[in-house]
């Protein structure tokens, strides 16, 4: 006896499987350049590495003997897989059934993906297309009652959903009309990607439509809308790019909060010095500069990893990698507001510094900021609020910081350049200028009556300017150690190596901690 006709029914009901919503709904999958869910898993992992879960759950159809005919599998696919070498669970819409929506789902299943991940304590990608929530309209006929959001038995999905984003990293790519409860799966995770000729909504145009607004999916929630909001982290031409760009995101992080960020060999040298860094600041304090090349000029080459790019944009976030070793760096950027903090560049550090103390990454900030955004739309987005908020997550912070001061430090958005209350790195460039308040604007009203007394008034104000001016140079409070350090910027990638050494995470009982080497 052997159980030959078992196993040819099971390969049976993984033949029906692989063939997902049928022959017709892959070709519309393709005609519209999407991939299919089992091609972007094989794509973005390790060949041959995908172990799935699950394959043969779904709705069969049988004939009067009992005989299976037909099997539509669940739109959800999901298992184990390698990224890199890294076992990491991947999840994944199939469009091709019912357009990703959770009527032929199985709502186990997805359940099942992020407790894996939770328990096993490995990162999980989401391969998003569809609603994946309670269902559509018709749901109501099918079931016979409505879903009551959050009812009995409806809530562990959801905790894991959020929950996973204190254990493990978290990577989103939304490849299609992404709704829903698909919405909130992409933007409850560490890292989003897009691609541009997708869309991601609450709720889609005809609901939205509704309401008095006639949109199309692109004009509601396209690539431009959802990376300047903050929605969506990223947006790419392909799949392709996406799947690399889900790759590189965990190249810089452990695979949870009990372990340390990987450290890879490294073969340029940490004592690099690039002459640009000489002339990256100019002299005139209102001119702008580029930061990224100051960024990939200090950081080993080509490791630079913008995330966010289009939101908050008087910050830039990123991962990098000094002498082999994964920091997050923040740095300012001039070309926006001069580097001045912003409400939605607050919530952007925010943000990025709790991804940092999540996952143990040293912090490098490469700083010019003049201070908060200041006027009527600054007082409306109730930017100060959001900057507190930024203040308590840096203080509340315990991995190493070290920060570069290359220009403007004003104000208090100026004080939240490194945490209070504990030791961190800080250097200065020669170009550093500080104080409570610019000078620019402050000497008219401080100075008033000198200035209106004196023959010529213009003359009086430049004086001022010019006396106070050489009191702000940094090597005055040099002098009385309010810095540590004012360094020849030739140094910076050298001194920023040495943080990374100092700060390579020592390994302690349960979650894993980072602290300064003694």
């Amino acid at each position: 006896m052997n159980w030959k006709p078992e196993l040819d029914d099971l390969a049976r009901r993984e033949a029906f499987a692989r063939e997902m919503g049928g022959a017709d709904k892959v070709k519309r999958q393709h005609d519209q350049g999407r991939l299919t869910v089992r091609e972007r898993i094989d794509k973005l992992t390790d060949a041959n590495t995908f172990h799935e879960i699950g394959a043969v759950s779904g709705i069969g159809e049988y004939d009067e003997k009992g005989e299976l005919t037909k099997l539509t599998p669940a739109n959800c696919v999901f298992g184990r897989a390698r990224i890199d070498g890294r076992t990491v669970v991947v999840v994944g819409d199939d469009f091709t059934v019912r357009g990703g929506s959770a009527d032929a789902s199985i709502s186990a299943k997805p359940l099942m993906a992020e407790e894996m991940a939770h328990e096993l304590r490995l990162p999980i990608i989401r391969v998003i297309e569809g609603s994946g929530g309670g269902g559509s309209v018709k749901t109501i006929e099918t079931k016979g009652a409505a879903n009551l959001p959050g009812g009995v038995g409806g809530t562990r999905w959801y905790w894991y959903t959020t929950a996973n984003l204190s254990q493990v990293p978290v990577v989103g790519l939304g490849l299609g009309s992404v709704a829903g409860l698909g919405a909130a799966r992409l933007a409850a995770c560490h890292y989003s990607v897009m691609t541009k000729n997708s869309a991601m909504f609450v709720a889609g145009p005809p609901v939205v439509a509704r309401l008095g607004a006639a949109l199309d999916k692109k004009e509601l929630g396209g690539a431009d809308i959802q990376t300047r909001a903050g929605g969506v982290d990223h947006a790419v031409n392909t799949e392709e790019e996406a799947f690399a760009c889900a790759r590189r995101f965990l190249s810089y992080l452990p695979s949870s909060v009990y372990e340390l960020p990987p450290t890879l060999p490294c073969n340029d040298d940490p004592e690099r010095a690039e002459p640009m860094l000489l002339n990256a600041v100019p002299r005139g304090r209102k001119e702008v500069y580029k930061m990224r090349p100051i960024i990939d000029a200090v950081v080993d080459r080509g490791s630079f990893f913008e995330m966010s790019a289009n939101f908050g944009r008087p910050v830039i976030t990123g991962f990098a990698r000094l002498d082999g070793r994964a920091v997050l760096v923040l740095a300012s950027d001039p070309f926006h507001y001069g580097g001045s903090w912003t409400a939605d560049a607050c919530q952007k550090v925010i943000r990025f510094v709790d991804l940092a103390e999540t996952f143990h990454l040293p912090v490098v900030y490469l700083m010019d900021c003049p201070g908060f955004m200041v006027g009527l739309e600054a007082e409306k987005q109730a930017t100060i609020r959001y900057g507190v908020r930024a203040m308590a997550a840096v203080n509340q912070s315990t991995v190493p910081w070290c920060t570069i001061i290359l220009r403007n430090a004003f104000g208090v958005a100026g004080v939240v350049h490194q945490p209070a209350n504990r030791y961190s790195m800080r250097y200065a460039w020669p170009s550093a200028y500080w104080g409570s308040l610019p000078l620019e604007g402050g000497i008219e009203a401080a100075y008033r009556a000198e200035i209106e007394a004196a023959d010529d008034p213009k003359e009086k104000l430049a004086e001022i300017e010019d006396r106070l001016n050489k009191l702000r140079s940094p090597f005055r409070s040099a002098e009385k150690f309010w810095v540590e350090e004012v360094i020849n910027p030739l140094k910076t990638r050298s001194l920023l190596c040495e943080f990374a050494r100092l700060a390579e995470p020592l390994r302690t009982p349960g979650p894993a901690r980072l602290q300064m080497r003694p």
